[in-house]
């Protein structure tokens, strides 16, 4: 990511916090998405058993997305904070139980049931414990993005991508959090787009970071429907009608077909995007592809932007596209 200008001071959104894939209580979205070795720890890990999750992180390694994605995942069931208590009670000093306590601690303030305050603190000895990983720097950004001020965001993102610059999780919340500065000039004229096309031409030519222009896009629309600028009707709404989305949802799905990679642990999020922008475009054949490739992947994220229930959002897009 570029550096960039300094914050606007805007008023913030009144919307949830996004760029996440939560489960939510249906089940319906797994935030594991296709990691069976990720749902297998998580279950282990619910049964009182740590080993599967203590060697899931240890073959992990740097790889920091996966890591990232491990870890978010894991910390999310409630009780993960006392699954990484009992963990580092038995291994004092583990990093993995320490990174594993602080992403736990920050997803139960961003829940309402812990200070936020411990959870940075937790977040900060899991980064002095190792300073190369850029995951406890990944739950500071949750945090801010969520619940702090915008220097708070920056700083965070900044310490991050020192440590992994083409982070990908960090880079979609950064973009949700600029989407939700005042727009100012004409249509499709808004510094989210310009950040997130800077990124995407300065990343390798591999990199996911190529579909965040789109993933700029929804989460610029998000704001504009709650802040009642744009129809809850994606349709209706012509965001994705102009020369500016065209060219990006066009350089997007050309990317996808050259580079898609099937190892990336969050692929899915970004197929969810191409596949919502392209159906709201009016694209289904180009959407159909892209849903024969989610199959049973679904994220939140961006099909709650534009329907109360994601799930029928989602499903209703699919049947259209496939035809159904």
């Amino acid at each position: 990511m570029p550096s960039l200008p300094p914050l606007l001071g805007a008023r913030r959104a009144p919307t949830d916090p996004s760029g996440e894939t939560a489960q939510d209580d249906s089940g319906a979205f797994d935030a594991a998405l296709d990691d069976a070795e990720l749902r297998t720890a998580r279950t282990a890990l619910a049964q009182g058993r740590r080993q599967a999750a203590r060697s899931l992180l240890v073959h992990t390694g740097d790889d920091w997305d996966r890591r990232g994605h491990r870890l978010t995942v894991l910390a999310q069931d409630p009780y993960a904070a006392a699954w990484a208590s009992g963990w580092l009670a038995a291994e004092p000093g583990s990093a993995d139980a320490t990174a594993l306590l602080a992403l736990a601690l920050v997803h139960r303030a961003l829940r309402g049931k812990e200070e936020p305050d411990r959870a940075r603190e937790a977040c900060d000895r899991a980064a002095a414990l190792a300073p190369a990983d850029p995951t406890p720097w990944l739950g500071r950004l949750l945090l801010a993005r969520a619940l702090g001020p915008e220097h708070e965001v920056l700083a965070a993102f900044t310490e991050l991508c020192r440590r992994h610059p083409e982070h990908h999780h960090a880079h979609h919340l950064l973009i949700a959090r600029l989407a939700e500065r005042p727009a100012g000039g004409r249509f499709e004229a808004h510094e989210v787009y310009d950040l997130a096309e800077l990124a995407a031409a300065e990343a390798p030519a591999d990199s996911p970071l190529a579909v965040l222009p789109v993933v700029a896009y929804a989460e610029r629309y998000r704001v504009l429907v709650a802040t009642g600028l744009a129809p809850a009707d994606p349709a209706a709404s012509g965001h994705w009608s102009g020369p500016r989305a065209r060219r990006i949802l066009r350089a997007c799905f050309d990317w996808w077909l050259e580079w898609e990679h099937d190892e990336h642990p969050r692929r899915h999020v970004d197929l969810n995007h191409l596949a919502f922008a392209l159906s709201c475009a009016g694209r289904p054949a180009e959407a159909a592809a892209l849903f024969q490739r989610i199959g049973d992947h679904a994220t939140p994220a961006p099909w709650a932007y534009a329907h109360p229930d994601p799930r029928a959002a989602f499903h209703t897009a699919r049947t259209r596209a496939l035809g159904q």
